[in-house]
């Protein structure tokens, strides 16, 4: 499960290149500004990000923070975020950082959100330091990154939440930093899997051996409080950031309903910019393109008042 959900992934990388005109060459991985910083003061290789900031001269640039998709299997992807998603906000002006996280073969659910919010209070703790403008920060990444920037905009400002009997710690304290915030002002999410209860067929939950299994350490089917709080549809409310969703409708590893369904409540709150259906869209494939890149530049440069 892990090297084919790995294999699709250096897939998605790949259909970069063959989206572009003839004689394209796929750009070299530049250096970052800033590399594998520690964001959580441990030796940590899921602990660790890179600072990507525009070459345009000026001291300070709004933030936008770029997460690998790998259904939740890789502590060390933060490459393939920036050449799938970081380049083109990188090219508009904006400062990135790639960020990598604690693996669902690391540890369980809520680490990986965990993470993701002891990231952000980490940068903006040093913003000055690195040379960030913090009063704009952003999140967006693709499959399982997808649902981490999703679940970053669907909680801000939350401590925990309970579902049933069950309860976890959202923020958690990765990190310290915790007189910082890990709110977010704006998201996009690639096809992420934003619904596990309907990750079968938009209808039910997945088997034992699905990734989602891995991330929560059982079968989805005897853990549906968990699977609900894993899920970003469970916490859209007022206090969700913008978000903008795009998602290929020929994608056969995150259904289409996902970002469907999602958008939909999203839309109910006040909370959707759009839904951009790309048809023909696969996992990455032909959903990855100039023009959504640009849908997603403008985006990002709009809410940040650019």
């Amino acid at each position: 499960m892990k090297k084919t959900i790995l294999s699709i992934i250096s897939v998605m990388i790949s259909a970069l290149a063959f989206a572009q005109p003839p004689g394209f060459k796929m750009p070299e991985m530049p250096q970052p500004d800033f590399a594998d910083l520690n964001y959580a003061g441990d030796d940590l290789e899921g602990h660790k990000l890179d600072i990507y900031l525009p070459k345009d001269g000026k001291d300070k640039h709004k933030l936008i923070v770029v997460i690998y998709g790998s259904a939740w299997f890789s502590n060390n992807f933060k490459n393939a975020a920036y050449m799938s998603l970081g380049k083109p906000l990188n090219d508009a002006g904006f400062a990135v950082a790639t960020i990598n996280h604690r693996s669902s073969g690391d540890a369980k659910y809520p680490a990986q959100i965990n993470d993701v919010k002891g990231a952000i209070r980490y940068l903006r703790a040093n913003a000055d330091k690195f040379g960030l403008d913090t009063s704009f920060v952003g999140i967006t990444g693709f499959s399982s990154g997808g649902h981490l920037s999703a679940m970053a905009g669907v909680t801000n400002g939350m401590k925990e939440r309970t579902v049933g009997t069950t309860t976890i710690d959202i923020e958690g304290n990765v990190g310290g930093n915790t007189d910082q915030s890990s709110s977010v002002d704006a998201v996009v999410d690639w096809f992420g899997p934003v619904d596990m209860a309907r990750m079968e067929n938009c209808e039910t939950v997945k088997g034992a051996d699905s990734p989602e299994a891995a991330l929560i350490g059982g079968a989805p089917a005897d853990n549906m409080e968990m699977i609900a709080l894993i899920s970003p549809i469970t916490y859209v409310s007022e206090t969700t950031a913008p978000t903008l969703v795009i998602h290929g409708t020929s994608d056969s590893v995150v259904p289409f309903c996902q970002s469907d369904n999602f958008s939909d409540e999203l839309a109910k709150a006040g909370k959707l910019d759009r839904l951009i259906q790309v048809e023909g869209g696969e996992h990455g494939p032909v959903t990855f393109n100039a023009t959504t890149f640009k849908s997603m530049v403008d985006f990002f440069s709009e809410q940040a008042g650019k």
